[in-house]
């Protein structure tokens, strides 16, 4: 799967949106190293691992 460039506006956006839900308590989609708790740090963890379930949508 080819890795799809971002800009810094839609990486932001993404972390912001997954942080939020894992905030309110949902599941993580990575393992967790120890001592992680910050949700934001969590939500670059699973951006960094390709593993954000958000697309992005753009006109052509």
């Amino acid at each position: 799967m080819a890795e799809e460039q971002y800009s810094k506006y839609e990486k932001a956006r993404i972390i912001g949106a997954r942080a939020l839900q894992l905030a309110y308590g949902a599941p993580p989609l990575v393992k967790v190293p120890e001592g992680m708790i910050n949700p934001i740090d969590l939500a670059e963890l699973e951006f960094d691992n390709g593993a954000i379930p958000i697309t992005i949508l753009r006109e052509e």
